[in-house]
């Protein structure tokens, strides 16, 4: 049930974000008055799943999942058909058009990501509010990593600053440590001592190289909120309110502490001792093959998370920071990509699915697919021939230099980037093979 739940999420949230996209596209064609031959959500390789023809426009379903597009007559894109190219350009043709109204043409798919992005960002704020945590109220501080130990800080530390300012929410510490430009810390150790501790100007390269990308976790006591159902700790007879007391047979204090011990445990089966109702109860069970067991705790009595509501007005200025921090961030962390533990780490389907929560939720569904609304528009925008960016740099040399690439050229430079994009689809997609074979 949680695969379906996940994959149906999934597959509204691009559906809803390719139609969009092809839309930035198909509109403007039709507003410089530019032949539109076809419509297509995923692609109709051989048949399709479902096609109506409008006025000129073929509108269809394709059986291939892995995008969508719109065939705009006289042009070179991915349904690599040159035939017309061969026959004189006629004036409804896209190379017929100026060089700024092709432009356009190519910028409205990645230009409506972004919008759509924003929009969605404001409308979740409006909706639902902002949920935020203060330093003080992190009640136990937070566990260290290890390396970070080094530089100073100790279990139970809480973070009172960053870079000198109190912030807005206090669990983001890790985002910005590995995103953004946070060069100090001030915090307040259990001994009441205040000390401001500095931070390596590398320390996201270091975090993302030794694989610490949680270096601080809030401390919570180990009592079960949720049980997921159909889960292992379902089956295994856990319930609401049990509080882990131990995990085979080695003292449990805080949440953190135990879903670590499942993680890094290699036997098949664990125990795991609990108390319900003043008596320790010893329950034996082995995890999914995600390293989990299907429990969350409560968090209530150890982190006091408080919830602000904002008027439309309000919402627009945050959700357009929102929008313009999530696309910052994620050119940040691009960098990455092009690392020898990046080329690894490249998720496709499978990785993109597990984002989505296992229960189905219309504000972590929303939240996700501004995300990859934004993902979309800066990853069609790369110089790569067969996305909308390598048009727009091919059109921008002709207005630049008044001459424009040869058909040929532009059908091989389109072949280039199509081979380009079908091997970063199958390392993607391999990598997300491989890591349900070796979890």
């Amino acid at each position: 049930m949680e695969i379906l739940i996940k994959a149906s999420q999934f597959i509204l949230s691009l559906s809803f974000l390719i139609v969009l996209h092809e839309l930035g596209h198909f509109i403007p064609a039709k507003i410089f008055k530019t032949r539109v031959e076809k419509f297509y959500l995923f692609f109709d390789y051989k048949f399709s799943l479902f096609k109506k023809k409008i006025g000129e426009t073929v509108y269809g379903i394709g059986w291939i999942p892995l995008g969508g597009y719109v065939k705009i007559a006289g042009m070179i894109d991915e349904s690599m058909d040159t035939e017309q190219l061969k026959q004189p350009a006629q004036p409804w043709e896209f190379r017929s058009k100026p060089a700024w109204q092709r432009l356009i043409i190519m910028l409205g798919g990645v230009t409506v990501n972004f919008i759509l992005g924003i929009l969605i960002y404001i409308m979740i704020t409006f909706v639902w509010g902002i949920n935020f945590v203060k330093p003080n109220d992190v009640k136990n501080g937070f566990a260290v990593n290890e390396t970070f130990k080094e530089y100073g800080f100790k279990d139970g530390d809480k973070i009172l600053k960053f870079n000198g300012e109190e912030p807005e929410d206090v669990t983001d510490i890790n985002k910005y440590l590995f995103l953004r430009d946070i060069n100090s810390l001030e915090v307040l150790h259990e001994d009441g001592t205040v000390e401001t501790i500095n931070i390596p100007e590398n320390i996201g390269e270091i975090m993302w190289q030794n694989g610490i990308m949680e270096p601080f976790i809030p401390r919570v006591s180990p009592v079960i909120d949720t049980v997921v159902t159909n889960s292992p700790a379902e089956k295994a007879g856990l319930l609401k309110n049990d509080k882990i007391v131990a995990f085979n047979n080695k003292p449990i204090s805080y949440w953190h502490e135990f879903t670590s011990s499942v993680v890094n445990s290699n036997d098949k089966e664990f125990t795991i001792t609990l108390n319900r109702g003043n008596e320790n109860k010893n329950i034996t069970l082995k995890a999914g093959n995600d390293k989990k067991i299907g429990v969350a705790p409560n968090k209530e009595n150890d982190l006091n998370i408080q919830h602000k509501q904002y008027t439309f007005l309000e919402s627009i200025t945050i959700g357009n920071s929102l929008a313009i921090w999530t696309l910052k961030d994620y050119i940040t962390q691009f960098k990455y990509v092009f690392t020898k533990k990046g080329a690894k780490s490249i998720g496709g389907f499978i990785a993109i699915g597990n984002i989505f929560p296992p229960s189905w939720s219309w504000r972590a569904f929303w939240s996700i697919t501004a995300f990859l609304s934004i993902m979309l528009g800066f990853m069609n925008l790369l110089p790569i021939p067969a996305l909308d960016g390598g048009h727009v740099v091919f059109t921008l040399y002709e207005m630049v230099t008044g001459r424009k690439p040869n058909d040929k050229f532009l059908e091989y430079a389109q072949i280039t980037g199509f081979i380009i994009l079908i091997a970063l689809l199958i390392l993607a997609n391999g990598n997300d093979i491989v890591k349900l074979f070796t979890k």
